[in-house]
């Protein structure tokens, strides 16, 4: 008789220690200490002193639908990122978001997490289209997304309130290959 297979099959670890993976709930508070961090904050949605409480709650309410992912660093978590996907008459769209702790950027972790990402929407959810939101001060991120397809459709003026003043954003989205 066969042992039962392992419902979470260890992730390959690439040569550089980075490991990317299923977010789990027990992941809460990596991803809350991620979520605090200065650079990361200001380029997201995300509030100052969110609760690794409310983190947990978010992960365990997530739903087939969704993707959530962790990047890992020698069992250290240093980015996030997945999708929501949309129901009704736009199921074929989800929603992209994505993060890289502060020390990792420009290293080429946040495109292979948003590789992963196109692939398993693509691949494994079929999806159509890939939405987002980036600031339009986020130079490097526009630039992230460009090389992986997606294209600017058009700009939010005061689109959110940081550190003290309106930012504007662009909305771009990825169709499908």
């Amino acid at each position: 008789m066969n042992p039962e297979p392992d419902i979470h099959p260890p992730s390959p670890i690439a040569a550089d220690g980075i490991v990317i993976r299923a977010a789990r709930p027990s992941d809460y508070e990596g991803i809350a200490a991620l979520g605090s961090l200065p650079r990361l904050r200001w380029g997201t949605l995300r509030l100052p002193y969110q609760s690794p409480e409310a983190t947990k709650k978010w992960l365990e309410s997530q739903t087939p639908n969704n993707l959530s992912l962790v990047v890992e660093k020698d069992g250290v978590i240093i980015g996030s990122g997945g999708f929501e996907r949309y129901q009704g008459r736009r199921n074929h769209v989800a929603s992209l978001g994505m993060g890289l702790h502060d020390d990792y950027h420009g290293r080429g972790i946040g495109a292979r997490l948003l590789r992963e990402i196109l692939d398993t929407a693509d691949n494994w959810f079929n999806l159509r289209r890939m939405e987002l939101t980036v600031y339009v001060d986020n130079a490097p991120a526009i630039a992230l997304y460009k090389r992986h397809g997606f294209a600017i459709e058009g700009t939010h003026r005061d689109f959110a309130f940081r550190d003290g003043s309106f930012v504007d954003a662009h909305t771009m989205a990825r169709l499908k290959p």
